[in-house]
């Protein structure tokens, strides 16, 4: 049975993305995304809560995310689930990661990346969308971009090579 990985969050940036590229000249950003929860306790009591999440995205995207994004940007993120491992610098031991790979992300908020708060200039020909006019006005919806010429699976995660033979090593 082919299983199913995806993942959709909004949270807003921690710091600002670290963009970073490989060998190959491939881009590729990472940030932390912080999803605040709400929930009740076992009395009964509103408790408050926050995850954090490692957000990475790939080549345009990455790109953008470097140019639009700075810390305290509200996104919504869809993507995959992606683990891996690493051997530590410091000999000490196997680390293992947990990070969502970006296809698809909003920036939330008006006016992202524009003067006129319209979203020109984000149009891409990686097959990104523009979200309409009519949408991006003061209701908090910004951008619509997309990662789909992606380029197929990545093996293993980081300190491995990907479906492009590109060496990617944790930062």
């Amino acid at each position: 049975m082919r299983g199913f990985n995806r993942a959709i969050i909004a949270g807003n940036l921690t710091k600002d993305p670290e963009v970073r590229y490989t060998v190959n000249k491939k881009a590729f950003a990472r940030f932390t995304l912080a999803v605040n929860n709400r929930f009740k306790n076992a009395n009964g009591e509103i408790q408050d809560s926050t995850d954090y999440i490692s957000v990475v995205a790939w080549n345009a995207t990455a790109e953008i995310c470097g140019k639009y994004l700075r810390k305290g940007s509200p996104v919504l993120i869809e993507g995959r689930i992606r683990t891996g491992s690493y051997d530590a610098k410091d000999g000490s031991g196997k680390r293992y990661t947990t990070e969502v790979w970006v296809d698809n992300m909003i920036m939330l908020g008006a006016g992202q990346g524009s003067s006129s708060g319209s979203g020109s200039g984000y149009q891409s020909s990686e097959s990104y969308s523009q979200i309409p006019s009519s949408m991006n006005d003061d209701s908090g919806y910004g951008m619509s971009i997309g990662e789909s010429n992606f380029g197929g699976d990545i093996s293993q995660g980081f300190g491995s090579e990907n479906a492009n033979d590109e060496k990617v090593i944790p930062f």
